[in-house]
């Protein structure tokens, strides 16, 4: 008897990474094997990226915190610093969103922990 093999599903699934990878580059795109290596190393970067970006974002919130702080005659972690003793509860975030787009706003957060 002959061995029963599901072709159906097998083709579904290659198409349906086949499909994910269009767009891509030479063989990437469609020759099933490499294919499917790409996609799942590109499944890895995204995971691995997903927390590299939350630390590059805190990073550039530091530099602009910093920047807007120096301006007023602080450093970054004197004004930190002076923002945990006067228990004002303000994440980098917004400090960093304040520094650049509402410097009065910053002034006076500065000027209340000087």
């Amino acid at each position: 008897m002959p061995r029963s093999v599901n072709h159906v599903a097998s083709r579904a699934r290659r198409k349906r990474i086949l499909k994910l990878t269009r767009g891509y580059f030479g063989a990437r795109k469609n020759v099933w094997t490499v294919a499917k290596n790409t996609w799942e190393k590109g499944l890895t970067y995204a995971y691995r990226d997903r927390r590299t970006k939350k630390r590059n974002f805190r990073a550039l919130w530091i530099q602009r915190i910093n920047a807007a702080a120096r301006m007023e005659g602080l450093s970054y972690s004197q004004l930190m610093g002076n923002l945990h003793k006067a228990g004002i509860e303000i994440n980098r975030k917004v400090l960093a969103d304040l520094a650049v787009n509402n410097p009065e706003a910053f002034k006076a957060i500065v000027d209340k922990v000087k």
